[in-house]
């Protein structure tokens, strides 16, 4: 319920007021820490994986937020609608109160007397695992699930074939029986379940051996199910009417696939947006360069490294990340950030070249070496 849900901004550790990189910093951060392939088999680092997801996916959306900041976890809890009014709620735990009203006066529709009502089926819970790629661009994918469906050798009756049930002679079919006692405050009359026929007003006296009857048997399937292009992992994809059968002409549930995306051994995925950390060298990053960065479509896109880049500098690729499951007309950027390498084992050549080259800085009184550790000094401690 949404009174158990933690802070969205307490989830991610961060103020009301957080800008939207604030809140993209904290979800990198706290994606990265908890994220299951970092934890395997610890349930909690998974549940606050998918916590940290929630609130992340509602924040870093301006509409959304807007609404959770008015309304809170009930802007999205479906028991309220979605308005943000709960509903009363305050009675739990099973109390009937046309049980007690029945008790007293006879009268009002029972629980026993709902057992006969339609009833929709069970929601099957199930999880599929797929690549980032597919993530990504979509794929089709078989489910393995099992459900409850109605027994086809009786026909849901529950009765061989050839019979049919009976009905009780002992509540003529109502499911529960009226018995008269005597109180402090008179003569009255209360309905229980009828033994006879266990509350359903139906006698089976040859049950159908298929489902031992009770007219339902447990069935696995198979489903190719589509995959939409953009999902990430822990959202959900619904399928109605796909889970257990419905009784008494119910409607069925539904089943609810739970997607697993596997990390890239490049990129990491923040919402739409793709990252990765590219080396260069301290060539590249003196002199500029230009250099290629793979896609996730098996192509290339280049990026251009101008003179005097520092370790740490990221580069934007617009439009080339992952497409908004909600509106393929968007898509996120590739977001590349390059780490100058230091050149290990030189030469002796080497090594004399690279000296030549620092007492040039020195020389010069330019930016570099002693000369630019010195300026640093004075900035910071005044000497």
């Amino acid at each position: 319920m949404a009174e158990n849900k933690r802070d969205y901004y307490e989830v991610l550790g961060i103020q009301k007021g957080a800008s939207a990189e604030e809140i993209k910093k904290a979800y990198r951060s706290l994606a990265k820490k908890y994220h299951p392939d970092m934890n395997p088999g610890d349930k909690d680092a998974e549940a606050k994986f998918k916590e940290v997801n929630e609130a992340y996916a509602v924040l870093s959306d301006d509409e959304k937020r807007q609404k959770y900041d008015q309304f809170g976890h009930a802007a999205f809890d479906p028991a309220s609608g979605g308005s943000g009014f709960g509903g009363f709620g305050g009675f739990d735990g099973g109390f009937d109160f046309s049980d007690l009203f029945s008790s007293f006066f006879g009268g009002g529709r029972s629980s026993q007397q709902q057992r006969n009502a339609p009833q929709r089926g069970d929601d099957i819970a199930t999880r599929v695992t797929i690549s980032f790629e597919e993530a990504a661009f979509g794929c089709r994918k078989e489910i393995n699930f099992a459900r409850v469906e109605g027994c086809k050798e009786c026909g849901s009756t529950g009765a061989a074939k050839g019979t049919k049930p009976e009905t009780c002679p002992n509540c003529k079919g109502r499911g529960h029986v009226t018995v008269q006692q005597q109180t402090i405050f008179g003569y009255t009359q209360t309905q229980k379940p009828c033994s006879n026929c266990r509350g359903t007003g139906k006698i089976i006296k040859t049950p159908c051996q298929n489902c031992n009857g009770k007219g339902y048997v447990k069935v696995n399937k198979k489903l190719e199910v589509n995959i939409p292009a953009g999902i990430d992992s822990y959202q959900n994809i619904v399928l109605r009417g796909q889970g257990s059968a419905g009784r008494n002409g119910g409607p069925a549930g539904d089943l609810i696939i739970e997607v697993r995306v596997k990390n890239h051994d490049f990129f990491t995925r923040e919402g739409n947006d793709l990252y990765c950390e590219v080396p260069i060298s301290f060539t590249e990053a003196a002199l500029g360069a230009e250099i290629k960065i793979p896609t996730l479509g098996g192509g290339h896109e280049k990026v251009n490294i101008p003179e005097g880049t520092q370790s740490g500098k990221s580069f934007t690729l617009k439009g080339k990340g992952i497409v908004d499951i909600n509106n393929p007309k968007r898509q996120g950027n590739i977001i590349v950030t390059v780490n100058v390498e230091t050149p290990k084992n030189l030469t002796s050549e080497q090594k004399k070249i690279l000296r030549s080259f620092e007492e040039t800085f020195g020389k010069k009184g330019e930016a570099g070496g002693s000369t630019e550790r010195e300026n640093f000094f004075k900035k910071i401690f005044g000497k």
